[in-house]
């Protein structure tokens, strides 16, 4: 019996369907990829996300033709172990990581990645981003606490020259997980950052931040990260990301990196931690147990579980995951539920923000068929 094939067209959400079709075991063929664009074909960090697949995995099979508008992907087996990766200076080293974190758990040999480029970056979630609140959400889902994400060497655009390390180990099952309760806010942690620049700019980051913040809690905390020589990258910049944990272990994050300049020019310090507080704000008024950027990755856990009726509750949906959800029809024929969940103020004693999503799925009993048993 042949290989399932799945037919696609343009460069959108090209890392979805790369992930999916790992995980699903199937073959996918995605045509005019930027066909009628002055640079046709695919980017440099498209290929690096094959390349990346490459090192991964054993036994697939990458077709991708003269000028690039054309890949025809046949996925082979998650076989892990060390890997080394130059995510290049287009996008962040997130970027990569986010696909990584998705097909890592369920590779024949625990991942060890060393990952290269930039760490901080205002298009892509930063490593400390995904490190405070991705890695909580695998663990809820059965994936051990050994997993651990690290910055070795802190970096910004435009040169990149950052480092960081990623452990996750492997899984046979995930466990089915309802996440109901968003909770209240009890503390938030933070992280401010200076890279070949003055500790002032990252001590302004701070003041500017709790200007905001100190009206709503007062259990607040964020260090300070200074780094210079061997230790940051090649580009100065500075930057934020604060995170707020509930009551009920939900982390809610924000971020702000100086690599957006407005009119020409960098920030201020003062703006950007303003800036950092107000949109971790705004992630708690949308609420939910899931960030809004983690949205994609709870569906897929949701999925991969075991043959149960998951729900989660969630805030308004994102158009990535939307689209996400419309893959995973495609790739594992499952089919959400979603129902708008409204809460009763007077029953909570408390805010809760706009309105939330309730998404509702039976798991396809994924099982790690690489990983070996005793």
């Amino acid at each position: 019996m042949g290989m399932k094939v799945l037919r696609y067209e343009g460069n959108n959400f090209f890392r979805q369907r790369l992930t999916l079709a790992t995980l699903s075991m199937t073959e996918v063929r995605i045509t005019n990829i930027r066909s009628k664009s002055e640079s046709p074909g695919l980017t440099e960090f498209e290929m690096g996300l094959i390349t990346l697949l490459e090192q991964i995995t054993n036994g697939s099979k990458i077709q991708i033709n003269e000028t690039g508008t054309a890949v025809r992907y046949q996925p082979g087996i998650l076989v892990g172990g060390k890997i080394e990766h130059d995510c290049g200076v287009e996008r962040g080293i997130g970027y990569f990581l986010e696909m990584l974190l998705s097909l890592a758990p369920f590779c024949k040999n625990p991942v060890k990645a060393v990952l290269t480029g930039i760490t901080d970056c205002n298009m892509d979630p930063s490593v400390d981003f995904l490190k405070s609140t991705s890695l909580p959400l695998m663990i809820k889902f059965g994936i051990r606490d050994e997993v651990k994400l690290e910055v070795q060497k802190r970096s910004v655009g435009p040169l990149g020259g950052g480092k960081a390390t990623f452990y996750c180990p492997t899984v046979k099952k995930l466990r089915p997980v309802n996440i109901f309760e968003q909770g209240k806010v009890k503390k938030i942690r933070g992280v401010a950052y200076s890279v070949r620049l003055s500790p002032e700019m990252a001590n302004r980051l701070v003041r500017s931040a709790r200007s905001v913040l100190n009206k709503f809690i007062p259990d607040i905390y964020i260090y300070t990260d200074h780094r210079k020589n061997h230790q940051s990258g090649s580009s100065p910049g500075f930057g934020i990301s604060l995170v707020a944990e509930t009551t009920t272990g939900t982390f809610l994050a924000s971020e702000v990196c100086s690599d957006r300049k407005v009119g020409g020019r960098t920030p201020d310090p003062e703006d950007l931690g303003i800036n950092a507080a107000n949109m971790l704000l705004d992630e708690i008024c949308k609420g939910g147990c899931i960030g809004s950027v983690n949205q994609s990755l709870a569906a897929l856990l949701m999925v991969l579980g075991e043959q149960n009726v998951v729900k989660t509750l969630v805030g308004p949906l994102t158009d990535y995951t939307i689209e996400f959800l419309r893959h995973i029809k495609d790739f594992f024929d499952v089919k959400f539920l979603l129902k708008s969940h409204n809460v009763d103020h007077e029953e909570q004693g408390n805010k809760v923000g706009s309105s939330k999503v309730l998404l509702t799925c039976v798991g396809v009993g994924f099982s790690n068929i690489a990983k070996t048993t005793i």
